[in-house]
């Protein structure tokens, strides 16, 4: 357990005594807040097992969700594995049920065609195991990643399942490996944490290009559908708006074809989930197309900016 320099450490001592009477916990007491990817890193270090767990505090794990991770992980040359991730609160709001709706389509369309190219992009913070021999190749080059001459201090997630794939090792997902995550119940923290998850991704995209060529083509296809999706979305509604703002005429041929192709994801959804909410997730295309695509636009513009906004 990592007490990442507590201001109150006075206060939370005696939290600290009392579980350091159990065998199974071992504290390390950090001078100064340095942040969760180095106290991340103290703790790997510090520990000894030969596969290490990743997740977050507001994490909930099935119970079998470790096991099934371990299973997969005998395969030498995997060197880090996801589980499926969930919203714990999806009932809380109509904005937790997308976000839950969201989780299932990046875990079990995304995550799991990139592993059967044997390359899963990032295996997500809330949830991930590693290799310790892959780790400790990877450690000092995962501590010092910087940007533009500044640590980065977001985004690990990200950027350690690109060393591991760089390291040329596998990454895997395993959809029956279930873990809850607590998502944000309200447009403001989800925005800042969209906001902070664009640059991450756009920092790693230039790292990541370099590794494609060595990896199945449909990774090359995967990465640049993913960028150039969005652009593609944001210049059809600049135009659009751009049509109404000059000619006075609606875009119909545009508003048609964003429409169609949405109900058509969600179709394809609700089939494969054998769920009827997900129709519902068509509430997304204009939250993304007004709301994500402008953070987007924003948090490439702000790339040096490393502060972590929901914390």
């Amino acid at each position: 357990v990592v007490d990442d320099g507590s201001w109150n450490r006075e206060d939370v001592a005696p939290v600290h005594q009392e579980f350091a009477r159990d065998p199974r916990f071992n504290f390390i007491l950090l001078p100064k807040n340095v942040g969760k990817r180095k106290a991340q890193i103290a703790a790997i270090r510090c520990s000894s097992g030969d596969l290490v767990l990743n997740v977050d505090s507001d994490t909930i794990l099935a119970s079998d969700m470790v096991g099934k991770l371990a299973l997969r992980m005998q395969d030498a040359e995997i060197g880090a594995a996801m589980g499926q991730l969930t919203a714990s609160n999806r009932n809380a709001t109509w904005l937790t049920g997308l976000i839950d709706m969201e989780y299932w389509l990046a875990c079990n369309e995304e995550r799991a065609a990139q592993a059967r190219f044997g390359a899963v992009m990032c295996c997500c913070g809330p949830c991930a195991m590693y290799r310790r021999s892959a780790l400790d190749l990877l450690l000092d080059q995962y501590e010092a990643q910087y940007f533009r001459g500044k640590p980065s201090d977001f985004g690990e997630d990200r950027h350690l399942t690109i060393l591991m794939l760089k390291a040329g090792f596998r990454t895997e997902y395993v959809s029956d490996a279930y873990a809850a995550t607590l998502v944000p119940d309200g447009l403001g923290p989800y925005l800042r944490q969209q906001l902070r998850w664009a640059r991450s991704t756009f920092r790693d995209t230039l790292l990541a290009l370099r590794l494609l060529p060595g990896l199945d083509p449909y990774l090359t296809l995967d990465v640049i559908g993913q960028n150039l999706g969005p652009l593609l979305l944001a210049f059809s509604v600049v135009t659009g708006i751009a049509q109404v703002a000059v000619t006075g005429t609606v875009p119909w041929w545009t508003v048609l074809m964003i429409a169609s192709m949405t109900f058509v994801r969600c179709a394809v959804a609700a089939f494969r989930a054998r769920q009827l909410r997900f129709l519902a997730f068509s509430l997304h295309t204009p939250i993304n197309i007004f709301l994500l695509l402008p953070v987007k636009a924003y948090a490439l513009c702000t790339l040096s900016n490393s502060e972590w906004l929901s914390r």
